[in-house]
């Protein structure tokens, strides 16, 4: 309501035009003590001499409402006796608390025209008595969200409030409101404010407040510390030519920028910054806008936390295990030479006592000539195997160093098949095993030398380790960029627990204690061989279902169409 409009209402009011400047007078100057900062008791003061002035033989006080302990205490009293202000001063509220302690409890205004008749002064009475407090009328000062305290006015003599009294109590009660709501809140401010500040500058973290190009405007200590810079110095720079880069690959840049823009809430990434000494240390930072009463960004609130320290340990952690994986490498290489040495030795014990031992016959006993005949054939059959034995096993050496010679050709399957199931036909009708040819095979790009060692050894394998009665089917799945040849036989497989020692050379998977001769080496050297020309083998071993090794190689496509 303006000024102009309130001296326009004394019959309905009943202030004439003179108590309207005067009410407007003293309510401008109420809010020039708020606008100032001044403390509430002075506001307060203010308001009940300012209502005394109004209203003759008044003597006028505010209580304040301490809600936790539903009690009354004086927020400014200037005229009345101090010995009585003292005395109700932490009253309890209650219906029969005198004028303002039923006001505030009950809500609503309580006039007491003759406190020495009222009942509610029952329990006051002697106090207000020997003071000359006749008369008392309270209103409550109601709050933004709860009452606040009381206005009280006394008088010296039985004493009923006039409409015009009542309007400049109601006029002065909500005045005494907005300067306690205005205390309230700016105390709040100003508690939070502290409170922001002293987290702000004890933080064990650098935090900044930036505006929304990324200019400092404020700085803690920490981030000082962190950035080997002072606060004058870091005043002067913006964010950009802090940070540096970001070791994940992001822009810090832009992420602050959609922070700014009100994009996104908040950011949270690692980054590098520039110390004033020019060394470059890891952090972690947090970004998030400071927005006003529009809810727009207004500024940037950043967190940043050195982790140079954590990097650093990260990479110790990862040398140690690097160095540690290194070693257990090392170690299991050279466990490995061991056992190949020992498995090798083995494998030739055998054959060399065998020569040996026959060589010694030849050489000490006259035997009749079909006994030498048969001691020279242990001889040759006993030095084939070693030589075979230390072929494979330079072989397996050249492939492990990338070094065995392969002349890739033009590969007719059919041709390379036939031969080897030709070669090992006998074998196969020895053990009863039934043979089956692919019905039809492409060409390939191979070594046809060693695809044949390949295919031998792997059909040699089917027929040794089959079922008796057992079959080894041959076939070739042709495609545009491979061609597969599978070699399925029908024996009991190979246990589970077994399959990752395969490819391990000397390793019979526990077949050295059968009837069955082999050095362990046929399975790795073919893989070897395969892997040699480009292609690949695997195994399908299921328990009690038979075993398929699969060759794929590259096709040979002639004129679009595959040969």
């Amino acid at each position: 309501m303006t000024a102009a409009q309130r001296t326009q209402e004394p019959a309905a009011g009943g202030l004439d035009h003179t108590d309207s400047l005067r009410l407007l007078d003293r309510q401008t100057r109420v809010l020039e003590l708020l606008a100032s900062g001044a403390s509430l008791d002075v506001v307060l003061t203010s308001v009940v001499l300012a209502l005394e002035e109004l209203i003759d033989g008044a003597r006028c006080s505010i209580l304040l409402l301490d809600p936790v302990t539903a009690t009354l205490h004086h927020g400014a009293a200037p005229t009345l006796p101090a010995s009585y202000a003292g005395a109700i001063d932490g009253m309890s509220i209650g219906p029969q608390a005198g004028s303002c302690g039923s006001a505030a409890y009950l809500g609503i205004p309580v006039i007491s025209d003759d406190i020495t008749t009222d009942p509610r002064w029952q329990g006051f009475r002697d106090i207000a008595m020997p003071h000359g407090l006749r008369s008392c009328w309270s209103t409550p000062i109601r709050g933004r969200t709860q009452t606040a305290g009381t206005f009280a006015v006394y008088h010296d003599s039985v004493h009923h409030p006039s409409p015009r009294e009542r309007r400049l109590v109601e006029r002065f009660t909500h005045l005494a409101s907005v300067a306690i709501d205005h205390a309230t809140l700016f105390g709040a401010l100003a508690e939070s404010e502290e409170r922001f500040r002293r987290a702000f500058e004890d933080s064990a973290a650098g935090m900044a407040l930036t505006d929304l190009k990324g200019h400092f405007i404020k700085v803690n200590r920490a981030l000082c510390d962190m950035l080997h810079r002072s606060e004058t110095e870091l005043l002067t720079m913006t964010m950009s030519q802090v940070l540096t880069s970001s070791p994940s690959g992001c822009d810090p840049g832009e992420l602050l920028a959609e922070v700014a823009s009100g994009s996104r809430e908040s950011a949270h990434f690692e980054s590098r910054a520039l110390r004033s000494d020019g060394k470059v240390q890891h952090v972690a930072l947090a970004a998030s806008a400071v927005r006003g009463a529009d809810g727009s960004p207004l500024h940037l609130s950043l967190n940043l936390l050195d982790t140079t320290q954590r990097h650093a340990a990260e990479r110790e952690r990862r040398a140690r295990r690097e160095a540690e994986v290194a070693r257990a490498v090392a170690e299991a290489a050279s466990t490995a030479k061991s056992a190949f040495l020992t498995s090798l030795s083995h494998e030739l014990r055998t054959p060399l006592q065998a020569v040996a031992g026959f060589a010694e016959l030849l050489g000490t006993l006259d035997l009749p000539p079909e006994r030498r005949a048969a001691a020279l054939v242990h001889i040759q059959s006993a030095t084939a195997h070693i030589t075979s034995l230390v072929d494979d096993v330079l072989d397996i050496a050249k492939i492990e160093a990338g070094a065995l010679p392969v002349h890739i050709t033009d590969v007719d399957l059919a041709t390379v098949i036939s031969d080897a199931l030709d070669l090992l036909s006998p074998l196969a009708a020895e053990r009863g095993i039934t043979l089956g040819r692919p019905p039809t095979a492409g060409w390939v790009r191979a070594d046809q030398r060693r695809l044949r060692q390949v295919l031998i050894n792997l059909i040699t394998n089917a027929i040794r380790y089959n079922n008796p009665a057992g079959r080894v089917q041959v076939s070739v799945e042709q495609g545009r960029e491979t061609q597969t040849i599978r070699i399925t036989d029908t024996g009991p497989g190979i246990r589970a627990d077994l399959l990752d020692r395969l490819f391990v050379p000397f390793d019979r998977l526990g077949a050295e204690a059968g009837p069955e001769q082999g050095a362990g080496l046929g399975l790795p050297l073919a893989r070897g061989l395969t892997e040699a020309m480009g292609g690949q083998l695997t195994l399908d071993c299921g328990r009690g279902a038979g075993t398929t090794a699969a060759v794929s190689l590259p096709s040979l496509e002639r004129d679009g169409r595959l040969r």
